[in-house]
């Protein structure tokens, strides 16, 4: 999706910075106190954020992750503007996410199996 107006991108690239700094200082007190999951969550989205902002500048943004990512990468990483190690931590953030996504529908999946047990096991009583 383009953004419209010149002034606006400036002003948007603020806010989007301003949103990083945010997350990422949630990160950190939530990796302090050892919730993972919300730290990786919130580093996830911190990088998000981040890029989100450096393309403001060229009027461009998604609702989708993946959209910011890929365009993200087009002109900033695979041009060398940013190291390719950068690339990187973007790949290990998604793929830490979406991990942690699926544990945690794998857990929740596993406790419905374990109550309907349960509940089977009472009633052959």
């Amino acid at each position: 999706m383009k953004l419209g107006f010149c002034d606006f991108k400036s002003e948007y690239a603020i806010y989007r910075i301003e949103r990083a700094n945010e997350n990422l200082d949630v990160a950190i007190e939530m990796y302090e106190e050892d919730h993972y999951r919300i730290a990786n969550n919130r580093v996830y989205y911190s990088i998000c954020h981040s890029m989100r902002a450096v393309l403001a500048f060229d009027g461009f943004d998604s609702k989708k992750h993946s959209g910011i990512i890929a365009e993200f990468r087009k002109p900033y990483i695979k041009t060398g503007i940013f190291q390719e190690k950068l690339s990187t931590i973007i790949g290990r953030a998604s793929e830490i996410i979406y991990a942690l996504d699926m544990m945690i529908c794998l857990l929740y999946q596993r406790r419905k199996r374990i109550s309907r047990l349960r509940t089977q096991s009472f009633f052959m009583k």
